[in-house]
């Protein structure tokens, strides 16, 4: 009786073993953020994007890399077991929500105004009677909302521009990555200017709470090698001064 008891126990065990094993195969989700994330023909490219193909290429791992509307990319990366995304904001609210890798980048959280109006802002607590455009899922929208501030969430950042043009929002809360240059990309600079900026913050590759604890601490590992060697440098140089030579990107 033993015997069998013993033998069951590890059939079991070997049954289990695939779970503890890291995913053949991982979804990676981001949206279209330049000089972050953005598409050349049918593929993604992009200063985050290289460091993720970087990262899988040094831990072995299968994946793709799949641009959506931030809002879907947020929602999948929790539904599914094999989803990551970036490039994501951390923050207090999310830390239990997923597993994190890096950071990969930082960014500058600016407010952004029509270059015709002066708004005399010193402290974002100066901004408490203004309309803030943000949009949905965004970092920003629920470090804002979280603190009283009057939003105006878009389904897209894309709209904010339009919505700050006309008069239906005061500022529009953008986050500038380096190398990021959508004002001057988008001929705005003579009518949208940096107001102020108010927050500094790391963002990260985030996955599923799923997703093995042993290949998070692999793709972290590698990460830190990639800051050690000068792969992160020579990435993130290569688009100091995106979208120079960009033609075709979007």
């Amino acid at each position: 009786m033993k015997f069998t008891q013993t033998v069951v126990a590890v059939l079991l065990l070997a049954a289990s073993a695939p779970t503890l094993a890291a995913p053949a195969h991982l979804r990676v989700y981001t949206e279209a953020s330049l000089p972050t994330s953005m598409k050349e023909g049918e593929r993604v490219i992009g200063s985050g994007t290289e460091k993720v193909r970087e990262i899988m290429a040094r831990t072995g791992t299968s994946y793709t890399i799949e641009l959506l509307p931030w809002r879907r990319a947020y929602i999948f990366t929790q539904q599914y077991d094999d989803a990551c995304l970036f490039s994501t904001t951390r923050t207090p609210e999310r830390e239990h929500l997923f597993q994190w890798i890096g950071p990969t980048d930082y960014a500058n959280w600016v407010l952004l105004g029509r270059a015709d109006r002066d708004y005399k802002l010193e402290t974002l607590e100066d901004a408490r009677r203004l309309r803030i455009g943000t949009y949905n899922g965004d970092a920003r929208e629920e470090y804002l909302r979280a603190r009283g501030f009057q939003v105006d969430s878009a389904p897209h950042d894309m709209l904010n521009p339009r919505k700050l043009m006309l008069n239906r929002i005061d500022l529009w809360a953008a986050s500038f990555k380096r190398g990021s240059a959508v004002i001057v990309r988008n001929g705005w600079q003579s009518k949208i200017v940096p107001v102020l900026a108010f927050k500094r913050v790391e963002v990260y590759l985030a996955c599923n709470r799923a997703v093995p604890a042993a290949l998070i601490d692999k793709m972290n590992a590698a990460m830190e090698a990639m800051v050690r060697d000068g792969t992160v440098k020579r990435i993130d140089e290569k688009y100091e001064k995106w979208p120079r030579g960009g033609a075709g990107v979007q």
